[in-house]
């Protein structure tokens, strides 16, 4: 290793312990002086001496000897014995309890030693990780307290569903025709878990009407059948207005509206201008929904008390949605596969069920041949998944929600088939 280089690793570890020490220093800024085991300029030392520990434990070539690695063991080891002797002392003397300190020095001088040893970019990521832990103290405390039990074990379900069981499921298709990519259904539930779960946290955070219309412009840009199938489950449930889950479902249906239109004038710009008017109309009215239902005071029904949400998502619920999203976009990408262009339009409109971008995609590379054809598929498509959030509020949601999501499909389809009426004219 050049000197430059050596020199600037070096400086990085004290920067580390610099960074680290400002922290505990602030956090323990009312202490008196010579109360606490580490302050500013002993955690600054504590970095620099990491990274010259980690300099002497290098051999000729620059990479960690077996002699290094003894050595830089052995000062860790001596470094810790001190600073665990002194944290103990300092606890007895405040009367306290705490491990905080004495596990900062500890990583900071390990940080120290991996700047000059490892990857210099994960050392400076890890001090501000370890550095923002730390002084988020308060806050992340009083966010454990508030933590209820089904939110916990909500929030380990979706992440063992997402970092556990998802890499061991088996990428390919299973059964005749095709069959059935168990991977896609995996991703279509972590979907739908994460759009209840985020839905859950958002009204928890901001209130009812906030919460829920946050989660629904953020969810339609992933999937807003998944929100109108969390909503529809919160309406069942008796938890929030129906009114307001209605208007989060039509705004997350406007993003959707919106976000096929990107994707077919990025991939298709000729198939776009047949079908892009038709759709931003569609999403105007969708917007103008959600505004009515939220914020005139005429729409809103007497009586009606904001409601928090009960548990964040329900995971057999979700599961069998998934699996049934799965079989009919394969049914859909099966008949559009099989019928290319004469059965576009049917194949769009089961594939729109649930994958409205999967059919988009679709249809835009089989405009070529027909623009036309390609155009009625694409918004058969869409039209088929304005329904489907209609299908699923029936079954799934309570009375008042089913019509209100209804009167908001009617209303987008009728003003997305005039639209396109007038855009053939012109």
């Amino acid at each position: 290793m050049d000197f430059e280089t050596q020199v600037s690793r070096v400086a990085l570890a004290f920067g580390i312990g610099l960074l680290i020490g400002l922290e505990r220093g602030w956090s323990t800024r009312e202490v008196p002086a010579g109360t606490r085991t580490a302050g500013v300029r002993t955690f600054a030392i504590v970095g620099l001496m990491g990274g010259v520990v980690g300099a002497l434990a290098r051999g000729p070539s620059g990479a960690l000897t077996l002699e290094g690695a003894v050595f830089l063991g052995a000062a860790f080891v001596a470094f810790a014995a001190v600073v665990a002797l002194f944290g103990r002392e300092e606890n007895r003397a405040a009367n306290k309890f705490s491990a905080t300190t004495t596990i900062a020095a500890l990583l900071t001088f390990v940080l120290g030693a991996y700047a000059v040893l490892g990857d210099e970019r994960v050392a400076a990521a890890s001090a501000v990780a370890a550095a923002a832990v730390l002084i988020f103290r308060e806050g992340l405390h009083a966010w454990v307290a508030k933590i209820t039990q089904i939110e916990f074990e909500s929030g380990l379900l979706l992440l063992a569903m997402t970092f556990i069981v998802l890499p061991i499921v088996p990428p390919g298709s299973v059964g005749p025709l095709g069959g059935v990519n168990l991977r896609e259904i995996w991703i279509i539930a972590i979907v739908l878990a994460s759009m209840s779960f985020a839905g859950y946290t958002a009204v928890k955070l901001f209130g009812e009407r906030r919460g829920i219309l946050i989660a629904a412009a953020a969810g339609g840009l992933v999937s807003s059948t998944a929100v109108a199938f969390a909503n529809a489950k919160r309406a069942a449930a008796g938890e929030g207005s129906p009114r307001v889950l209605a208007a989060g479902t039509a705004l997350a249906t406007a993003v959707s509206f919106v976000r096929v239109s990107a994707i077919t004038a990025v991939l298709n710009p000729l198939l776009a201008v047949l079908v892009v008017p038709a759709l931003l109309v569609s999403a105007a009215v969708a917007v103008g929904y959600a505004v009515i239902s939220v914020y005139v005071p005429a729409a809103r029904t007497a009586g009606e008390t904001e409601t928090q949400f009960r548990n964040p998502f329900g995971f057999w619920s979700v599961l069998g949605m998934a699996i049934t999203m799965s079989v009919l976009i394969l049914a859909g990408r099966l008949i559009n596969a099989k019928f290319g262009a004469i059965g576009a339009v049917t194949g769009a409109a089961v594939m729109g069920l649930f994958d409205v971008d999967a059919m988009t995609v679709s249809m835009a590379r089989l405009a070529a041949p027909d623009t036309l054809v390609a155009g009625y598929a694409l918004l058969t498509g869409v039209a088929s998944n304005t329904l489907s959030k209609v299908a699923i509020s029936v079954f799934i949601g309570r009375r008042s929600f089913a019509i209100q999501i209804a009167a908001l499909a009617v209303a987008c389809l009728l003003a997305g088939w005039l639209t396109l009426i007038v855009t053939l004219r012109i």
